[in-house]
C-alpha cells in the first residue's frame, strides 16, 4: 500500500474531501450565478425591431414592379420599441434573483446532506472496523482455550470432545469475522462515494456524542432554519415574485414605431408615427385570474412549508430523545452489562480450570461476551448516526444555532473506546 494509503482519515478531512469532490454543489453555484445573469436581463427593455419593407407596389399595368412611377409606392424603414413599465421590469428581475436565492438555499441543502451522509459513511466504516477487532481480539483468547484444550486432552484431564468443541467454535468465530469483513468492504465503498477511492481507513479519534449544538427548549425556532425548510422559504419568495408580476401585468406596455417612407422622385417623402396599447377588455377573466392563480400557489407552498417544519420539529425531537435514551444505555453497559458479563466469563473459566466446570459453559460464556460487547458497539454506531443526524441538521455558525442559551448535553459516561 502507498504511504497515503496507510493514512488514516479523520472526520474532519472526509468531510472536505466530500466538499471539495462534489459535483452538486459546483451545480448549484452554476444554478445561482445563471439566475442572477438572467436578473440583469429581466430588467432591461426590449431590444428595439429594425423594420424594412415596401408598401403598395404595383403588380399588373405599365407600372408593375415600379418603385418610382406610382405616388402610392413607398420604400418604408423604421424602428419600433415596447417600452415596458419599469415597475414590470423590476418585478422580473427581482424573480429571477428570488431564483438565485432558491439555488443558493438548494446548495447548503446539498451541503447539509453531504455532511450528514459523509459523517454516517465515516462512522459506519469506523465501528465495523472495531467489531472485527473485536472479533479479532477473541479469537486469540479462544486459541488460548484450544490450546489448553489440546494439553488437558494429552494429559489425560480433559477429553477429546471438549477439543472439538473448542475447535468448532473457532471455526464459528472465523465466519462470523468473515462476514464482518464483507460489512468493512461494503461500509469503505459508502465511504468512496463521498471521499473517493483508495482513502484511508477512519482514524482513533471520536467526534463527541455527548453534546448536539441542538437546544430541545427552541427547538422550533431552530427548526425553521434547516435548509430544506429555508429552501421552501425561498421557493415562497419566487411565487410571491411571480404574483408581483402578474400583478404588474394588470398594466398594459406601450410600443412606439417611427417609419420613414421614401416615394419616388416627383413625390414627397413621408414619416409615420404609430403607438400601439393592449386593450385589457376581459381582466376578470385573464390578468386577474393569473393573479389569483400565483397568491393561491403562495398560499399553498406557505401551508406547506409550516407542515414541513412541524414534522421536522418532531422528528428532530424524537432523534433527540433517542440519542439521550441510548447515552444512558451507554452508560449502563459500560458501568454495568459489560462487567458483569466479562466476570462471568473469568468466573467460568476458573471453575473449568479447576475442573468444577465444563469446558462448553466456558465457551458459551465467551460467546455470551463477544455478543453483549458487539451489541454495545452496535449501539454506540447507532447513537453515532443519531448525533450525525443532529450535528448537521443545521449549518454550523448559523444565527439560529448561536443564539441558543447552550447545547444540548448528556451527563452520560463517555463511550469505552
Amino acid at each position: 500500500m502507498s504511504a497515503h494509503a496507510q493514512q488514516t482519515l479523520s472526520l474532519d478531512a472526509a468531510l472536505r474531501l466530500a466538499e471539495e469532490r462534489s459535483r452538486q454543489l459546483v451545480a448549484q453555484d452554476a444554478a445561482a450565478g445563471a439566475a442572477r445573469a438572467m436578473a440583469v436581463a429581466a430588467g432591461q427593455l426590449p431590444d428595439p425591431v429594425l423594420k424594412a419593407g415596401i408598401s403598395n407596389l404595383p403588380v399588373n399595368g405599365s407600372d408593375r414592379f415600379s418603385l418610382t412611377r406610382d405616388f402610392m409606392t413607398m420604400r418604408s424603414i423604421g424602428v419600433m420599441q415596447e417600452f415596458t413599465r419599469s415597475d414590470k421590469r423590476q418585478a422580473r428581475a427581482a424573480r429571477f434573483d428570488r431564483e438565485a436565492e432558491v439555488a443558493d438555499a438548494g446548495r447548503a441543502v446539498a451541503l447539509a446532506n453531504l455532511r450528514r451522509d459523509t459523517a454516517t459513511a465515516w462512522l459506519d466504516r469506523y465501528y465495523q472496523g472495531r467489531m472485527r477487532d473485536l472479533l479479532q481480539t477473541q479469537r486469540a483468547e479462544l486459541n488460548l482455550q484450544i490450546e489448553g484444550a489440546d494439553a488437558a486432552y494429552r494429559g489425560g484431564r480433559g477429553t477429546q470432545a471438549d477439543v472439538f468443541t473448542a475447535r468448532s467454535a473457532l471455526a464459528q468465530l472465523d465466519d462470523r469475522i468473515l462476514g464482518q469483513e464483507r460489512q468493512i468492504a461494503t461500509a469503505q465503498t459508502r465511504l468512496a462515494r463521498w471521499v473517493g477511492l483508495g482513502t484511508s481507513q477512519p482514524s482513533t479519534a471520536l467526534p463527541d456524542f455527548g453534546a448536539v449544538r441542538l437546544d430541545a427548549r427552541n427547538l422550533e425556532a431552530q427548526i425553521s432554519e434547516h435548509p430544506q425548510i429555508a429552501l421552501m422559504v425561498r421557493q415562497e419568495a419566487v411565487a410571491r415574485a411571480e404574483a408581483d408580476i402578474a400583478q404588474s401585468n394588470k398594466r398594459s406596455d406601450w410600443s412606439v414605431e417611427l417609419m420613414y417612407n421614401q416615394r419616388g422622385p416627383a413625390y414627397s417623402n413621408m414619416v409615420s408615427l404609430n403607438v400601439s396599447i393592449p386593450l385589457q377588455w376581459d381582466q376578470k377573466n385573464r390578468q386577474e385570474r393569473e393573479l389569483a392563480a400565483k397568491l393561491a400557489t403562495v398560499e399553498q407552498l406557505q401551508a406547506q412549508r409550516e407542515e414541513a417544519t412541524r414534522e421536522s420539529t418532531a422528528e428532530a425531537l424524537s432523534w433527540l430523545q433517542q440519542w439521550q435514551s441510548n447515552r444512558k444505555r451507554l452508560a449502563l453497559y459500560d458501568g454495568s452489562v459489560i462487567p458483569l458479563a466479562a466476570e462471568r466469563t473469568k468466573a467460568v473459566l476458573a471453575a473449568y480450570r479447576g475442573g468444577a466446570g465444563t469446558l462448553s459453559a466456558a465457551l458459551e460464556a465467551r460467546r455470551m461476551e463477544i455478543d453483549t460487547r458487539m451489541e454495545r458497539l452496535r449501539l454506540e454506531m447507532e447513537t453515532g448516526a443519531l448525533w450525525a443526524q443532529l450535528e448537521f441538521l443545521i449549518p454550523a455558525g448559523h444565527p439560529a444555532i448561536a443564539a441558543s442559551a447552550s447545547t444540548t448535553t448528556m451527563d452520560a459516561k463517555e463511550p469505552q473506546q
